[in-house]
């Protein structure tokens, strides 16, 4: 187990922290750096088949005691009932809640629509489900956990194409639109919040195009030097995380830590 730095300085002592979309690709990127984070106290992996997880359980047995695999579908509002019953009989607090289940493409033929003609009504609804509905869902069964005096950050995956001023291509509606809703439920989310915990930092983070299955069918056009690995793109998202203030409450930046326009 190596823990001999921290990234998350700014947050005042141990951190527990929830990683959603956690067994793969951000997600489990996230998991293993907060694990080799020494102020890191225990994490939990939420994803819809995390205790079958062949990497989340190697990493459980790499850091005895500090990784907790969690049942979640995010789309499913039962299942994160469940979830998050299992996160509260294990620890009081949450101090770091970063969404990432996504949803691009799948294999049930769901993908970007390049016109009006490839509209498909059940395929936008699954994409808001996931991308939208999903995040809102999460913090509203795991806000009870958020300390309300100290710093909190909760941290949703957006995109730079969720941003509506700055769409000049078109296209891609469901997925635009999606992430361009979850933006306004993490706005919303940074003013509720702040009623109950003080310390929150609520913001939507654009993680880049990174190598994963969910980017892997659209890097096409991509520069080399921006098509990030998912170590990386993790790395980068918590060194965001960490400069986060209490300014930056409701707002949406990009992996470098540039603020993006809604």
């Amino acid at each position: 187990m190596s823990t001999a730095h921290s990234v998350l300085g700014a947050f005042p002592g141990s951190v527990t922290a929830c990683i959603t979309g956690a067994s793969r690709g951000i997600g489990l990127a996230l998991v293993e750096h907060l694990l080799d984070d020494s102020s890191v106290e225990h994490v939990f992996a939420a994803a819809r088949h995390a205790r079958a997880s062949t990497p989340l359980a190697d990493l459980a047995r790499a850091h005895e005691g500090r990784l907790t695999a969690v049942e979640m579908d995010v789309t499913d509002e039962p299942s994160l009932a469940a979830a998050a019953g299992t996160v509260a009989a294990q620890t009081a607090r949450l101090d770091l809640v970063i969404n990432c289940a996504g949803l691009l493409h799948d294999g049930a033929g769901i993908g970007p629509e390049r016109r009006l003609a490839d509209i498909d009504p059940a395929h936008i609804a699954r994409s808001f489900a996931v991308n939208a509905t999903g995040p809102l869902l999460v913090a509203k069964h795991l806000a009870c956990l958020f300390p309300r005096r100290e710093r909190v950050v909760f941290a949703s995956l957006s995109a730079r194409v969720g941003s509506i001023g700055d769409n000049r291509l078109g296209g891609w509606y469901g997925y635009r639109a999606s992430k361009a809703a979850q933006n306004m439920f993490t706005r919303n989310l940074s003013v509720e919040l702040k009623r109950r915990a003080r310390g929150i930092i609520c913001v939507a983070l654009h993680p880049g195009t990174v190598d994963t299955e969910l980017s892997r069918p659209f890097q096409g056009r991509v520069p080399a030097d921006r098509l990030f690995t998912a170590e990386r793109a993790a790395r980068q998202l918590l060194q965001v995380v960490n400069r986060l203030g209490p300014h930056d409450n409701g707002a949406f930046f990009a992996w470098d830590g540039q603020p993006i326009p809604w």
